[in-house]
């Protein structure tokens, strides 16, 4: 649970580096979230289309369903304008941890192909030791040097 919120308590932190766990347990945390909040939605949707059917005896989906929906379609916006700034400070991160440029992030934007470019770029494992970002959040830069001259 600490990994899911690392990004949360490090709100806007461009600087540094991110390991792919610390990034991935947040795309977790928030599928969860945009999941728990969809079936708030078709919950209360369904509840506002019952309750209207037996107050006034109309038929399912009179006016009460489109209530429910833009409530519904308001809490998941919600969650992602707060999710936001957290995400893109995660994700410039992990650049970081492979010694690019927050920048690539714009790659996203690119139609069909960019999304793909940024999930690789998410899965590749960070560079050993420290660069020019900050240290090795693996704390691994004994154990490569090592490995190099052993």
């Amino acid at each position: 649970m600490d990994w899911m919120l690392m990004p949360l308590r490090r709100y806007a932190e461009f600087s540094g580096r991110a390991q792919r766990q610390e990034y991935w347990m947040f795309v977790l945390f928030s599928a969860l979230l945009y999941i728990a909040a969809f079936i708030l939605l078709c919950v209360f949707v369904g509840i506002m289309d019952q309750g209207r059917t037996l107050d006034s005896g109309g038929k399912p989906g009179d006016e009460a369903a489109p209530v429910g929906a833009a409530i519904g379609a308001l809490l998941i916006l919600l969650i992602y304008l707060v999710l936001f700034i957290p995400t893109l400070a995660v994700r410039v991160r992990r650049l970081h941890d492979q010694d690019l440029s927050g920048w690539f992030v714009l790659l996203g934007f690119i139609p069909y192909l960019g999304p793909l470019v940024i999930f690789v770029f998410m899965c590749i494992d960070g560079t050993p030791g420290p660069n020019r970002f900050g240290p090795d959040p693996k704390e691994r830069a004994g154990r490569y040097h090592a490995d190099i001259f052993a």
